[in-house]
């Protein structure tokens, strides 16, 4: 198997968690608060990944530029939590996971105008079908969503860009030291920190919110994300953002169907879902051919 098709398999498989820790995180806030999923999300990325930079033989020399940079990435993940779950608790795991769906959108401009990669054709038909086809799948009338506010929308569409700018920088800094899993360690040590100062200066209506109901699911929520993280870092280490990019955010396929089975939100398949998931396969296929 090439070095892309490696890539373009872990991408794959980072959709599939990704969606899982957004259903999992769904199922726990019944009972907390966004803060609380968001804690135990970044504490079991630093227990998983400093354990296995430890037992891998510790750091390895990396450069100042790419601790620096990555750091960075570390700050932007902690926002894309943040603002990940508190869209999910606003408006939904499918919903927030359509309006996510641009992040590829973002990346790919990015590495074409400052990384210089050139997406072939097909890539970039297959971009847009991805995206288009996760909105379809995902986006419900405002009028069916409890409590609505438009600036709900921010939240999602916040993550989007902090997650399409984070995939070009990753990209840089692993050309510079192929290291993703110190790397991955490194923004969840970044994003703690960040995640502490938050909390010492959130209002109460962001509080820790501590209910045994909502422990498991937060705990798969914690390791669904954490190994998102690693395997998207190993995966852009090894393909363009380009490639690799739209393929990760192809999770909302996922999370919809997982929302059937384990929240049992019986969303009926009628035919804008249908096209949708028929938009979201041929632009996967559309991304493998034009590699």
């Amino acid at each position: 198997m090439t070095s892309d098709a490696t890539a373009q398999l872990l991408a794959l498989i980072t959709s599939v968690l990704y969606a899982s820790a957004l259903v999992s995180a769904r199922a726990g806030l019944r009972y907390s608060t966004p803060t609380t999923v968001t804690l135990f999300s970044i504490l079991m990325q630093n227990l998983l990944l400093w354990s296995a930079v430890y037992a891998s033989g510790g750091v390895h020399a990396v450069p100042l530029a790419g601790i620096l940079l990555f750091t960075v990435v570390g700050i932007f993940q902690l926002g894309v939590r943040l603002l990940a779950y508190t869209g999910v608790e606003k408006i939904g795991a499918s919903r927030s996971s359509a309006l996510q769906s641009i992040s590829p959108l973002v990346s790919a401009i990015i590495a074409v105008t400052i990384l210089g990669e050139q997406p072939s054709l097909l890539i970039v038909l297959g971009t847009v079908l991805v995206v288009g086809g996760i909105v379809l799948v995902s986006w419900k009338p405002e009028q069916q969503l409890a409590a609505f506010r438009r600036w709900h929308l921010l939240l999602p569409l916040g993550a989007a860009f902090l997650t399409g700018m984070n995939h070009p920088i990753r990209r840089y800094v692993l050309a510079m030291a192929n290291e993703p899993l110190f790397f991955s360690a490194l923004m969840g040590t970044v994003s703690l920190a960040g995640f502490l100062i938050y909390l010492a200066a959130s209002p109460r209506s962001q509080k820790l919110v501590w209910d045994r109901r909502s422990f498991w699911p937060f705990i798969g929520t914690g390791l669904f994300e954490t190994f998102s993280i690693l395997f998207i870092i190993t995966a852009i280490s090894m393909g363009r953002v380009v490639v690799v990019a739209p393929i990760a955010a192809s999770y909302p396929i996922w999370a919809l169907i997982e929302a059937r089975i384990f929240l049992r939100q019986m969303e009926p398949i009628n035919l804008k879902t249908l096209l949708g998931i028929l938009s979201v396969v041929a632009g996967n296929a559309a991304i493998h051919l034009g590699r």
